[in-house]
């Protein structure tokens, strides 16, 4: 379905379901220059046990149109926007990577619209080698292999997937490529500048789960378990031997984690 915020079309994966603003609302924010397609499993699970669904591809990502925004706290106050324009008062964020940021960010920004916190490969801050940023930001190649190869643990190198067939890091390649010019490095940029973490924890009232990948070399398992500490109602849930790229890896693991906040 699509929905308008700030005059610009937002599509958003309804998990299956019609959209229904009545119910309570599950938001699923993506990371960094992925899309809404990240979420399917996790999404069609919630929508059908009760939930309204939104797995949203966020601005300039995906089939929304409109630019990408440059900062974790915009992202955080149009996330907010984004559940009133649905026509819903509070919704459960699920965040992934920049995600999880943005849940976090919009948690303590805007506590009244938030009813809970799905934490994925979070950590207080997500500093950006500047390899990789220099890579996206000329547009390179590299900063797909870099992200697809750093993203994940050891095992998607041999294939992976739970789905019989498919090839996990080939998969995520693909989904990156499709990323507009510059995009990545947009994204890349807001997840480095990002210094708010420790202050928007301490704000959070929510409940909240963080799910945490165990060999994750992008928000190390110890950044993650800093940032449970900091928020007051959070239960953790450590992934063994698996990476950043949690969904993918685990889908299973993780929806089972997620269950718990409904």
């Amino acid at each position: 379905m699509f929905v308008t915020v700030d005059r610009h079309e937002v599509f958003a994966a309804t998990g299956g379901r019609t959209f229904d603003p009545a119910l309570p609302l599950v938001l699923f924010l993506h990371g960094a220059g992925l899309d809404h397609s990240v979420w399917a499993l996790h999404s069609r699970w919630f929508a059908h046990h009760g939930q309204a669904v939104l797995a949203v591809d966020l601005p300039g990502h995906g089939r929304s149109a409109g630019p990408p925004l440059s900062g974790i706290a915009a992202l955080a106050d149009w996330t907010a926007r984004l559940i009133e324009a649905a026509g819903s008062t509070r919704a459960i964020l699920i965040g992934h990577s920049m995600g999880a940021l943005i849940a976090l960010e919009a948690a303590a920004r805007h506590p009244e619209r938030v009813a809970g916190l799905g934490l994925i490969g979070a950590a207080p801050a997500m500093p950006v080698h500047a390899d990789l940023l220099s890579a996206a930001a000329a547009n390179d190649p590299a900063a797909i292999d870099m992200l697809s190869l750093w993203g994940h643990g050891a095992h998607a190198t041999q294939g992976g997937s739970r789905a019989p067939g498919l090839w996990m890091l080939g998969t995520a390649v693909r989904l990156l490529e499709r990323a507009a010019p510059g995009l990545l490095h947009t994204d890349l940029a807001a997840c480095h500048a990002y210094q708010d973490g420790p202050a928007a924890a301490a704000k959070v009232t929510c409940p909240s789960i963080l799910v945490l990948g165990e060999r994750d070399v992008m928000t190390p398992l110890k950044a993650g378990r800093g940032l449970a500490a900091a928020i007051g109602r959070s239960r953790t849930v450590v992934l063994p031997g698996a990476g950043h790229m949690l969904m993918a890896e685990c889908p299973d693991a993780v929806l089972d984690a997620l269950r718990g906040l409904v």
